[in-house]
């Protein structure tokens, strides 16, 4: 508990034991081996009415009748339509059942109630300053569509007086982040997807421990999934015997649930109302290049300092008190009195749920490729797009917009490597110019569009983030910093490869095979 953290880099807290055995017996374990006592007990079900196949078959093709015209006339993206039809066609009984099962919510419900509930409660709690849009709206009227359009979904004002600092690597996001939790006089929050003990979280955290004994609020939140790869499943309390409060969004448990599609794929972290993180990178050292998994690893985050950190503050509370019923917003979410900032243009924080009807991230993107008039240049570790999405981007560059998009070199996941093949021919028939980091895993989330809008965050060009994750991220315009994430675009894609028709021809015959069976199934990875 008093290991040196500057010298070590290591976590206050003790690590657990690693290897075959220990993952055999612990949670992790357990859970997995009950998840696929589950599975076998729906196949044992199925045999046991096997003597009734000829009655099962016929009533299946009743529901897959229903279930095709459900689909045809329903709201579901066409691509996941397709993937649907597909899963019926191939395993009629099995498809419909998993289909029925996806679409009863189970698991999920109470989570899904409780996030409406918390926006609908909130999406008032501060209030859009009509000022501030009369002036966007004179500069670009698509901008405050935008952003009127972004607001309908919660509570998402756009400001000014608002300074960003643009990072492009994680490493300076990492250097910076330290100074500003030096800072820190009331409040402390940090939610992320990743956090993974090591010389980045180790540092952090002794910060954090630190901070506590002045009598800072510290609240600490991660994704379930973390017990699975990273933390221990009673890390929460290991970080409360050190004064930190800490939760693991939606921990993954033994049973069976759509509940577990929803990942908090989010990276916040406030300080004090007065200064906010976002962007791709996890507490993690592989984000700051300390441990080498796929090569260099590209990412890129801002800082927010003014009024629109406010926004960043309720995201992160909206999540916090997702299980909790006596949430209080007000104290963290006032403009702090000493705050004093003056920057030109104007910043929009948002937040993009899996629950509501909104595909925030996906439209904001959408709408930046339709508004673009000299280019678009794009950085994303996944390129999985659905029909919208990549008619976007190709008609964008067929009326002459540069569109340019860099992807990874190295590949973290082969299957999504595959997947974003399967869209590279049609992408570059259109005139979009792609490329792949050479040095290793572009991690990085952006767009910058014609000099004067941009978006840094969290939210992959793929179905899990545009479809089934909390995400977020900030839409800038005008600010002084699009320059400069514009010039790391252009620096990056001088470390890239680029991709040609021909080049294509020699793609290994894996690759080609995998994106191709597997895009069946896109929508549901």
């Amino acid at each position: 508990m008093n290991q040196d953290l500057n010298t070590r880099g290591m976590s206050l807290l003790k690590k657990g034991k690693h290897g075959i055995v220990t993952a055999i017996f612990s949670r992790a374990g357990l859970v997995v081996l009950l998840l696929a006592l589950q599975v076998l007990l729906l196949f044992g079900i199925f045999r046991w009415f096997e003597d009734f196949i000829p009655h099962i078959y016929g009533v299946s093709i009743v529901i897959n009748l229903l279930i095709v015209l459900y689909l045809l006339n329903s709201h579901f993206d066409p691509t996941a339509k397709i993937t649907w039809l597909m899963i019926i066609l191939v395993f009629p009984a099995f498809g419909a059942l998993l289909f029925l099962y996806t679409q009863q919510d189970i698991g999920h419900r109470a989570l899904k109630a409780r996030a409406l509930q918390l926006i609908s409660e909130t999406k008032a709690l501060i209030p859009q300053d009509q000022d501030t849009l009369k002036e966007l709206s004179a500069v670009s009227p698509g901008a405050a569509a935008l952003s009127r359009y972004v607001s309908r979904s919660g509570c998402y004002p756009i400001y000014r007086n608002t300074e960003v600092t643009y990072f492009p690597l994680g490493e300076v996001k990492f250097k910076a982040l330290l100074e500003e939790l030096e800072q820190a006089k009331k409040f402390i929050f940090l939610e992320y997807f990743i956090i993974n003990e090591g010389i980045m979280w180790g540092q952090v955290l002794e910060i954090l421990a630190r901070k506590v004994k002045e009598g800072v609020d510290v609240r600490v939140m991660y994704d379930g999934t973390c017990e699975f790869s990273a933390l221990p499943h009673n890390y929460p309390k290991r970080l409360k015997d050190l004064g930190i409060q800490c939760k693991a969004f939606a921990p993954i448990s033994p049973f069976v649930s759509t509940h577990y599609n929803y990942r908090d794929h989010r990276k916040i972290l406030v300080i004090d109302g007065k200064v906010g993180f976002t962007g791709g990178v996890n507490l993690a050292d592989e984000y700051i290049n300390q441990h080498e998994r796929f090569g260099h690893w590209k990412d890129t985050a801002v800082m927010l300092k003014g009024e629109a950190v406010r926004s960043f503050t309720l995201m992160f509370l909206q999540t916090w008190y997702m299980e909790e019923k006596e949430p209080a917003f007000e104290p963290y979410i006032q403009i702090p009195e000493d705050l004093d900032v003056k920057a030109d243009g104007f910043v929009m924080p948002y937040g993009d749920c899996p629950l509501d009807s909104y595909k925030v991230g996906e439209q904001v993107y959408i709408d930046l490729l339709n508004r673009a008039e000299r280019y678009v240049h794009i950085m994303t570790p996944y390129l999985i797009l659905d029909g919208e999405m990549e008619n976007a981007i190709k008609f964008a560059a067929e009326r002459g917009v540069d569109v340019r998009i860099i992807l990874p070199g190295i590949p973290d996941k082969k299957i999504p490597f595959a997947l974003a093949l399967t869209h590279y021919s049609s992408l570059l028939e259109s005139g979009v110019k792609l490329y792949e980091y050479k040095p290793g895993f572009v991690h990085a989330k952006s767009f910058v569009v014609d000099d004067r809008e941009a978006v840094v965050g969290t939210i992959n060009l793929d179905y899990r983030s545009l479809y089934h994750h909390f995400e977020c991220a900030a839409y800038m315009y005008g600010v002084a910093c699009i320059a400069d994430v514009e010039q790391d675009f252009l620096e990056t894609q001088e470390k890239c490869r680029v991709i040609t028709s021909q080049s294509m021809k020699h793609e290994s015959l894996f690759r080609r095979i995998a994106g191709y069976i597997m895009k069946v199934f896109a929508p549901l990875l």
